[in-house]
């Protein structure tokens, strides 16, 4: 194993990453393993008070670029230095990594990475940033899938409260607990990571005057308006689990949202209980491919968008970080429209008739 406080020869080290000078009986900074600077990086973005499914996220991202990049390098991950992240190591990582991943994963990656020689730059740890000579995929254009059919939502909701699952759906149906997470999801447009934080004082207000207090992506905080339809169906949701679940405290701090044995709802859960929803309800079939809890979201957006709102009425709503994103809700709603006006069976003689000309 090559000694890490010797340059290697085998590759030569970029002149970006090159160790800054240090004075005095000081280690050099690059001369820091990269697993400790990026503990450094995450010290750093504490005040950011990201979530810590971000946070995770982010270390997933960054561990395993790390190891792929100590694989090429021939040293054990814990002995790999800045210097030693040069342009062709770099390159060589992602284009290995980029051969298994898809093109979202290799951009959320190539961030995370971006974000972290920022750092470096930043604290003086490295002189530049290599990354903008790694390659990284176009950022796709994100169209809405939201659940197909006119009165979907509706059919959805009305199955699950009737209670009768089909033979071989789930044995101990909970009618109002389903309702109140679907319903909550359909007029709320919350994501899946806001759902699952709900606690139950997150619904505040009067008898009529109710919101939704939601701290979404980044820490930012929004209230939702709360409709008396969905204030019903939260109020017979808690009502149906104080009596499932006696001797769980419902308190302010507690989680809104549960699973049958009284534990807070957890990613997995979730996503398990809206595939049943639609199965059990007989509607996965208008479910759109690659998309579950967050058809939901995509669902309510849309018909924001049908019914007229503004951009910037669906980004307060929806907690966009950017008007471009809630514009695509208004843009695809109007590609749609014209989509349908042109099936009109009357163009096909108007076209006729334009030929004929």
């Amino acid at each position: 194993m090559a000694d890490p406080g010797v340059q290697q020869t085998g590759a030569q080290a970029s002149p970006a990453l090159a160790a800054p000078l240090s004075t005095g009986a000081e280690p050099s900074p690059a001369a820091r393993p990269v697993v400790h600077l990026i503990d450094s990086f995450f010290a750093a973005r504490r005040p950011r008070k990201e979530s810590p499914h971000t946070t995770a996220a982010y270390r997933r991202d960054l561990s395993t670029i790390l190891t792929l990049a100590a694989a090429h390098r021939g040293l054990a991950v814990d002995r790999l230095l800045l210097p030693e992240l040069d342009r062709d190591t770099l390159r060589a990582t992602f284009g290995s990594y980029a051969d298994d991943h898809a093109a979202a994963s290799v951009l959320r990656t190539w961030s995370a990475w971006n974000q972290f020689f920022t750092f470096c730059v930043a604290d003086g740890y490295a002189t530049g940033n290599p990354m903008a000579a790694v390659a990284r995929p176009r950022r796709p254009a994100r169209s809405p899938k939201p659940l197909r059919g006119e009165d979907t939502p509706e059919q959805l909701l009305r199955r699950l409260a009737a209670g009768t699952p089909p033979a071989g759906g789930r044995r101990d149906a909970w009618p109002e607990r389903d309702v109140a997470v679907l319903g909550l999801a359909l007029v709320t447009g919350l994501r899946s990571s806001e759902l699952l934080s709900l606690t139950v004082e997150a619904l505040a207000g009067r008898p009529g005057e109710r919101r939704i207090h939601v701290i979404g992506k980044g820490g930012k905080s929004r209230s939702v308006p709360v409709e008396a339809g969905l204030e019903a169906a939260l109020d017979a949701y808690l009502a149906s689990r104080r009596a499932r679940l006696p001797r769980l405290p419902v308190g302010r701090d507690a989680p809104l949202l549960v699973d049958r044995t009284g534990e807070a709802l957890r990613r997995g859960g979730l996503q398990y209980l809206v595939r049943s929803a639609y199965r059990e309800a007989g509607l996965h079939d208008r479910v759109p491919i690659g998309a579950n809890v967050h058809a939901l979201r995509h669902t309510f957006a849309t018909r924001l968008a049908e019914d007229g709102a503004t951009a910037s009425e669906i980004m307060t709503l929806l907690g966009h970080a950017s008007i471009a994103t809630s514009q695509g809700y208004i843009d695809s709603t109007n590609r749609e429209q014209r989509a349908a006006a042109a099936a009109n069976r009357t163009y096909r003689v108007l076209d006729e008739l334009a030929g004929a000309r």
